[in-house]
């Protein structure tokens, strides 16, 4: 996204991303990137079960995650193994969604050029 921002700016857009990390690994992530946009922190995943964008892990699945080295429940600060699921919306001045992209494939993401189409034709 960082690299179509001027695009998504020009075309009347205003970037957000929201993490389910803790604000410091976050602004690392901000940092080593150099995004130019505001990421903010959803580390208790509060928004993404808010937008019904979470899922438990099933303990197997979670002990093989553990295996790797990642424990869900220190990295997003919870009770719990939770993953949010990726999404991309554009909310017009209306704050009506124009636009969903969600897809439990964390490697399957919204093209940056339909985003952009799509604030075109809302402006």
């Amino acid at each position: 996204m960082q690299a179509e921002l001027a695009a998504i700016e020009a075309a009347g857009g205003t970037l957000v991303a929201i993490s389910p990390e803790p604000p410091d690994t976050t602004l690392s992530t901000v940092e080593k990137h150099n995004l130019q946009f505001a990421v903010l922190s959803d580390d208790a995943l509060d928004v993404a079960r808010a937008f019904g964008l979470s899922y438990e892990l099933p303990p197997a699945l979670d002990s093989l995650y553990r295996s790797f080295g990642l424990d869900l429940k220190t990295r997003n600060g919870t009770a719990s193994s939770t993953l949010p699921i990726p999404a991309t919306y554009v909310v017009d001045r209306d704050g009506r969604v124009v636009f969903a992209h969600v897809d439990i494939d964390y490697t399957t993401r919204s093209e940056p050029s339909d985003i952009v189409a799509t604030l075109q034709s809302i402006r």
